[in-house]
């Protein structure tokens, strides 16, 4: 059970990791003047679709900080002390 729960804890966090990388690069694409490829775009579309149920309410409630989104790393920080509690609890 315990492998389950950091096994979707760890794909989260990828999903997490994967959003800002992807938000980085389409973004500086954009600036420049490029659009995205079109799979790169899609894929943003798809992990942004996932990610952004979680966010989005954390994102309302912390305060503005310019461009930089604090939001992900909120959400970081919160599965990595669920999954240390679970394994004191469980193992």
């Amino acid at each position: 059970m315990l492998q389950l729960i950091t096994f979707v804890i760890t794909l989260c966090y990828l999903l997490l990791l994967a959003r800002i990388i992807l938000g980085f690069v389409v973004q500086y694409m954009t600036m420049q003047g490029n659009n995205p490829p079109e799979i790169l775009a899609r894929l943003y579309d798809v992990v942004f679709a996932i990610t952004e149920p979680v966010l989005g309410p954390i994102r309302r409630v912390l305060p503005q900080t310019g461009m930089i989104d604090f939001s992900p790393l909120v959400v970081m920080v919160v599965l990595v002390v669920i999954q240390y509690a679970l394994r004191a609890l469980i193992g």
